[in-house]
């Protein structure tokens, strides 16, 4: 479950990310986006993408894989904590040097530059996600971040059938 924020909960920072299930003993690897470059990493850097909630990650994957796919293919669910919330950095939408990047789109090699500057100066970062504008997205480079997060929980994901309908 999401934490409540203060006052009616312990605002615990909680970070959530949806993977195949054939992938989820190496969640926190960034091996796929160290083999392929992300939004904001370029390829030969580790880079782990999740959210602060859990229907975010869920939009981000079904944005690329479909909600075919998650009906269809197993999927794990999983979410940590962020131990030390000093060590996070936020960039604010005014901090993107191109707007466009903050849009649906092509990546560009300036903004996986610009990532992988973020991605060597903190521990963690928390950017605007692209599909879902008034959501966050933690991405962290699973080395720096190492011993900064734990309460690693995994659970099998289950797509609601409403969302791909026969």
């Amino acid at each position: 479950m999401t934490p409540l924020p203060p006052p009616l909960g312990t605002g615990e920072l909680v970070f959530w990310r949806l993977d195949q299930a054939r992938f989820a003993p190496a969640w926190d690897s960034g091996e796929g986006s160290y083999l392929a470059g992300g939004r904001w990493n370029g390829r030969g850097r580790r880079a782990v993408y999740a959210a602060l909630d859990p229907a975010t990650a869920i939009l981000e994957v079904a944005v690329h894989k479909t909600f075919r796919a998650l009906d269809t293919v197993a999927h794990v669910l999983s979410s940590a904590r962020i131990t030390e919330p000093a060590r996070v950095h936020v960039v604010d939408r005014a901090q993107v040097p191109n707007p466009n990047w903050l849009r649906p789109g092509i990546v560009s090699a300036g903004q996986q530059a610009f990532g992988d500057a973020l991605l060597k100066a903190h521990a963690f970062v928390l950017i605007p996600s692209v599909v879902s504008t008034h959501s966050w997205n933690v991405v962290f480079d699973p080395a720096h971040a190492r011993g900064l997060y734990d309460s690693v929980t995994q659970e099998r994901f289950a797509l609601d059938p409403r969302l791909h309908p026969a």
